[in-house]
């Protein structure tokens, strides 16, 4: 599988059922509700932030199995050829045109791997070749290295005219990318073009393009509100495990809106969001279990929850944790606060991928632009 580049536009731009409170609160949060997770879009992809899951995009360089023909001897020896290493090969292969070899090289100058040091200019100069040959791989991994100026001068003009070949030729990441530029522009010109690339690349399956239009459509942004076809997108982004769906699919469920309001399923959603540390889920949980209203009233699990949030530096979850601290007894008070300490993240691939190349809330691309959009009429 060939690997695709993070864009970070991150630093470069702007169950249990509702009421089984008796049950071990880690487990509430992190174990019941989870399933094992579909093979996304952006499964083995690699970025410039976080190296813990590269795998080799092929085995071009690895040893050549195949075992020689034997030769009947000649009369005269001749002088035995050097051998070309795999490197030599790919080397030559490459800068004769292979796509393939080029692609492989880029990836292994980028990161220094297979016994090559990392050295930028060549990877830009091997996705390049790739590149002139319309391979929609190499255009897009181009685009973000005109983009993030690695191994070539930055620029937003070249990177984004090598999106737009990429996703014309089929490249969904490309399409989505793109879309975020122009989102990132903050011009009411490019919501539109935004927009129909997120369609393009959610009708190619891509689950980030998908959330993107569902919300669009959840939150009437260049297109006409309807929370019907917003609920189908999202339920798909969600089942992909994508924790900002998950937020928000829960808050669809509790509200009722394109969907059958339920309130059990709102707080299932709740709790996987939450088990990726999704902290407004864990905020909203926690008021939740704080009021009583819509799930049976569970101070201890809000305590954990405000708690947790606090880690994470929200506003206002330490002082609503410790608000709710004099209700409880102390042992209750002991379970809450071991509960918090032993709560860990595990935010899917899919979450891990979007969080660093778009940032943590990819709702304010459309909210702040929808805000703006508001204002001027």
């Amino acid at each position: 599988m060939k690997k695709l580049l993070f864009l970070t536009l991150l630093t470069t731009l702007v169950l249990h059922q509702a009421n089984a409170q008796d049950a071990d609160l880690v487990t509430a949060f992190m174990g019941e509700d989870v399933v094992e997770q579909p093979k996304d879009d952006n499964a083995n992809i690699f970025s410039f932030l976080n190296f813990s899951f590269i795998k080799k995009p092929l085995g071009l360089l690895s040893s050549d199995k195949k075992q020689d023909v034997k030769e009947a001897p000649k009369e005269k020896a001749e002088p035995e050829q050097p051998l070309e290493t795999p490197l030599q090969k790919a080397i030559r292969l490459a800068d004769g045109g292979d796509a393939e070899s080029a692609l492989t090289l880029g990836y292994m100058y980028l990161y220094g791997q297979d016994g090559v040091q990392s050295d930028y200019a060549k990877a830009f100069h091997y996705y390049e070749i790739a590149a002139n040959q319309n391979n929609i791989i190499a255009l897009n991994n181009l685009g973000s290295l005109y983009f993030n100026g690695i191994g070539v001068d930055t620029d937003y003009e070249k990177a984004a005219a090598l999106f737009q070949k990429a996703a014309d030729l089929g490249s969904d990441d490309a399409a989505v990318n793109l879309a975020f530029i122009y989102l990132s522009t903050q011009d009411k010109n490019y919501f539109e073009p935004a927009v129909l690339l997120f369609e393009q690349a959610a009708k190619a399956g891509n689950n980030t393009a998908k959330f993107m239009l569902g919300y669009a459509y959840y939150k009437g942004f260049s297109v006409p509100q309807d929370f019907h076809v917003a609920v189908d997108l999202i339920k798909e982004a969600a089942k992909a495990n994508f924790d900002e769906a998950e937020y928000v699919f829960a808050r669809i469920y509790r509200n009722g809106e394109g969907i059958t309001q339920n309130y059990s399923n709102a707080v299932k959603y709740y709790r996987k969001a939450i088990a990726q540390g999704n902290v407004e889920a864990m905020m909203e949980l926690a008021q939740i279990y704080q009021e009583g209203i819509i799930a049976p009233k569970n101070l201890i699990q809000a305590h954990t929850l405000y708690n947790i949030a606090s880690v994470y530096g929200q506003a206002g979850a330490a002082e609503n944790r410790n608000a709710i601290g004099p209700k409880l007894k102390l042992e209750e008070l002991l379970e809450a606060q071991n509960a918090a300490e032993r709560y860990h993240a595990n935010p899917s691939e899919l979450t891990t991928y979007i969080r660093k190349t778009f940032g943590s809330n990819v709702r304010k691309y459309i909210d702040e632009n929808l805000s703006k959009q508001k204002k001027q009429h």
